[in-house]
């Protein structure tokens, strides 16, 4: 099985009914982070992450609701349920771990017509990282730091 990311605070959101992307707000705990190294924003989102869950609580035109001469009433986004979660970890709050691949149902859109397209993980390289990589490889990642420098900075002088 394929690792699979954690779903957090900031995640992007898409119906399939929808025309636009919504942010998953998660409102079920404050507890609870990961990619976050302060602690605050991050939130690990669950399935408990239910009702008006999202940033904006619209997905645009809801294409399941046509208006009698034409075009669509807009989405009111509401999560009834999720599936696909982790179930092999309890968080605090009674929930499971939502993962990229988990989905929504909305009593509009039907099971399932909610998908996560980016988890709302984003990488912070840390300075430790950039020690344990060889110098050829930061080297061309960052042609601006001389890592030699950056290892004289960092070794302390005990004389």
């Amino acid at each position: 099985m394929a690792e699979k990311n954690i779903v957090c605070h900031g995640a992007i959101c898409m119906c399939n009914f929808g025309a636009a992307p919504d942010k998953l707000a998660v409102k079920s705990h404050k507890k609870e982070f990961i990619n976050d190294k302060n602690g605050s924003k991050k939130m690990i989102a669950t399935d408990k992450e239910l009702g008006a869950t999202f940033e904006k609580n619209t997905f645009g035109p809801c294409q399941k609701q046509p208006i009698p001469g034409g075009g669509y009433k807009p989405c009111q986004a509401v999560v009834t349920k999720w599936s696909g979660f982790y179930k092999n970890v309890t968080l605090e709050n009674k929930g499971k771990i939502l993962v990229e691949d988990s989905k929504a149902t909305c009593p509009i859109g039907g099971t399932d017509c909610i998908k996560i397209t980016f988890h709302g993980q984003v990488a912070q390289p840390a300075p430790s990282q950039a020690k344990k990589e060889k110098k050829e490889v930061m080297t061309a990642i960052n042609p601006l730091v001389d890592m030699d420098e950056l290892e004289e900075e960092e070794t302390p002088n005990y004389s």
